[in-house]
């Protein structure tokens, strides 16, 4: 941040307002260390919120591993991506929120002048990383909310309906990534039988949407009893469980032979994206919001002659984050169910630890600042 912002805030509000605040810091790879740091001020276009929960998913393994790209240097980053809190202060252009309101987020702020951005498409801007040019995607290659206070741009916050708790916030930017691969996929899905493969948040969020939106069929296919379970009661019609069934084999008996007109990739698994080719019916969908830790093998002769179109999307793009605040607020994404473990943030690399190792069958962690 560059300049001296000017801060228009609530004179109430100022004095429960800290000069320090605790936070965590990446030192290196695997060093993750809470100590103390300067409250962050807003600029003109931005919001301070007091980060009340910050979910932890699988880029923030990544992120702990210094296995990805674009973040701040060691020793001055903090990470976090899926947070929610209460607006502490505002910028001096920032008139939509006050101190006091509750906020979600998403976590992609693009630069808002390249041609990505100018159709939308903001969660791929050109000018991915590049603080100059106004790009920020909080907790990635921007401080995040691994801590008591975090700032963010005014564009990329949705106040949080009185019906929603922080724990169903904590999700909702994850529901935005499940309606964002529909929406460039067409997102008409009424009356279609439609396959999800992998049941963590993104998959448990969009069986949700699915049936918001109308599906017919929902088949969730996992490797794991529990998150099967949570995902029949989260509205899945089938669930599968790919160690003891064939997972092709029961998503083409569910369908008459035919295949399911979309199936939607989100576990990472490097054998399902191929599982989604051969349970596909012909001229059907795929989606894949996967990220996956080495090279796919894919039978792609098989799906050009099948006449199936691929999709793929990044993150909580298309505004979806403002649908998916919709969607919870009618009752049809449940996120506080999917929450398992909480954490103070004084214990981080021990959540980290328990996400990693998947220790307790965990769901969704969130740290507590």
């Amino acid at each position: 941040m560059t300049g001296e912002p000017t801060v228009a805030v609530d004179p109430g509000a100022r004095p429960q307002i800290p000069e320090s605040m605790r936070a965590a810091v990446l030192f290196g790879p695997g060093d993750i260390r809470v100590v103390d740091r300067p409250v962050p001020r807003p600029a003109p276009d931005e919001v301070l919120v007091r980060v009340a929960l910050c979910g932890m998913c699988g880029t923030d393994l990544k992120i702990f591993d210094g296995h990805f790209p674009q973040t701040p240097p060691f020793g001055d980053y903090t990470p976090g991506h899926e947070w929610t809190g209460t607006v502490a202060a505002t910028g001096s252009r920032v008139d939509e929120f006050a101190p006091g309101d509750r906020v979600c987020i998403e976590a992609h702020r693009g630069c808002g002048r390249c041609d990505n951005c100018l159709i939308g498409k903001y969660t791929a801007c050109l000018n991915y990383g590049d603080t100059a040019k106004g790009h920020r995607a909080t907790g990635m290659t921007a401080d995040g909310g691994f801590a008591q206070y975090a700032v963010h741009h005014v564009g990329s916050l949705y106040r949080l309906p009185p019906s929603l708790s922080f724990e169903d916030a904590v999700l909702i930017s994850t529901a935005g990534t499940g309606l964002y691969g529909l929406d460039v996929a067409g997102g008409y899905v009424a009356g279609l039988d439609v396959a999800v493969f992998g049941p963590g948040p993104v998959g448990l969020t969009t069986v949700q949407v699915l049936k918001a939106l109308g599906a017919n069929q929902v088949i969730l296919v996992g490797t794991r009893p529990s998150r099967l379970e949570l995902g029949r009661r989260l509205g899945a019609d089938h669930v599968v469980n790919a160690r003891e069934t064939d997972p092709v084999q029961a998503v083409l008996g569910l369908t008459g032979g035919s295949g399911a007109d979309m199936t939607i990739e989100c576990s990472g698994g490097l054998d399902a994206p191929q599982q989604c080719a051969q349970a596909t019916k012909r001229g059907g969908k795929i989606v894949i919001v996967a990220f996956y830790p080495d090279k796919v093998t894919i039978d792609l002769s098989a799906i050009v002659r099948n006449d199936i179109s691929i999709h793929t999307s990044r993150g909580e793009g298309g505004n979806n984050v403002k649908r998916a605040v919709a969607l919870a607020a009618q009752g049809k994404i449940r996120g506080a169910e999917m929450v398992t473990h909480h954490f103070p943030l004084k214990d981080i690399a021990e959540a980290l630890r328990v996400v990693a190792e998947r220790d307790g069958d965990p769901v969704k962690v969130v740290i507590q600042p």
